[in-house]
This record gives structure tokens, C-alpha cells and sequence, in this order.
């Protein structure tokens, strides 16, 4: 087998394995919440609408208030998905080329979740992850890292709902 097809096997197992880890991270999240014995939808409740006469079940119009209740309930449960990404490649060792290191900020909409970090040499590989709270870290981040999380704190910004 050539060195570049098993440098591609090897890069494809890394994908996989960093796909593996934010799974993880967001399956141990959800156990975290549940095990808190907070409901799914302790969400800010939206301001209450001005009180509208109920409609017959089976209406469009009943219907339509039903999809709009599960669609607000739908949007708070989306803030705390992981689901802002931003990644910054970079040479971390002089002797290789091809920025073949990286670090990943991957968030949820209150700057919660994961900083993944892969420094690649010519000899081996080792990879990092480093939990996010509110855009801040407790471990030491690098200035890749930092890179990758100034990013997603300038997308954040006030969000319309």
C-alpha cells in the first residue's frame, strides 16, 4: 500500500473518530440534562399571545396553533443543539506543509460545547478536546483555538427568533 493512500486512511480515521467524540459529547450532554431533572421544554416560555377563542379541534386553525406551540418548543430545544462550527487549519511543526493541523470550535447557541485540536508531524498525531463554557475555557487554549472560538463568538452576536 503507498504512503499517500494509507496518509488518506489515516486522515479518514481521524474524521470519523472526531465525528465519534462530538456525538459523544452531545449523547453525554442530553444524559447531563435528563439526569438534572430538567424538562426538555424548561425553555423561556415565549410572551403569552393575547388570549384568542379556542378553536374547534380538527381545524386548520387549531392545527395551526398546535404546529406553532411545537415549533416554538422545536427552537428552544434547537438552542442547545451543538450546531455552530468553525475550523482553523494551520502548520504546527516548521518541517511539514499542507496546514495539516487544525482546530475545531463546535457550539451550541449559548457558546457551550467542545474545542477539538489535531497536531499533525511527520512522525505521529495527537488530538485534543477542551469543553467550552460560555465562549471560555478552564484548560489553556491555543491561539489556533482561540482563533477558532473569536470566530464563532463574532457569528454569535443577538439572534432573532
Amino acid at each position: 500500500m503507498s504512503s499517500s493512500l494509507a496518509g488518506a486512511f489515516g486522515v479518514a480515521a481521524l474524521f470519523v473518530a472526531v465525528l465519534a467524540l462530538v456525538f459523544a459529547i452531545q449523547a453525554l450532554r442530553a444524559r447531563t440534562v435528563s439526569s438534572d431533572h430538567v424538562p426538555p421544554a424548561a425553555h423561556p416560555e415565549p410572551e403569552p399571545q393575547p388570549a384568542q377563542p379556542e378553536a374547534k379541534p380538527g381545524t386548520v386553525k387549531a392545527e395551526l396553533r398546535k404546529l406553532g406551540k411545537d415549533l416554538d418548543v422545536t427552537r428552544a430545544e434547537l438552542k442547545g443543539s451543538l450546531q455552530h462550527l468553525a475550523v482553523v487549519r494551520y502548520d504546527a511543526f516548521g518541517e511539514t506543509g499542507g496546514k495539516l493541523s487544525w482546530s475545531m470550535a463546535v457550539l451550541d447557541d449559548n457558546g457551550d460545547g467542545v474545542v477539538l485540536t489535531s497536531i499533525n508531524s511527520r512522525a505521529d498525531a495527537r488530538t485534543y478536546a477542551k469543553e467550552i463554557k460560555s465562549f471560555t475555557s478552564e484548560s489553556k487554549l491555543s491561539p489556533e483555538e482561540e482563533e477558532a472560538l473569536d470566530n464563532l463568538r463574532k457569528e454569535a452576536g443577538p439572534t432573532v427568533d
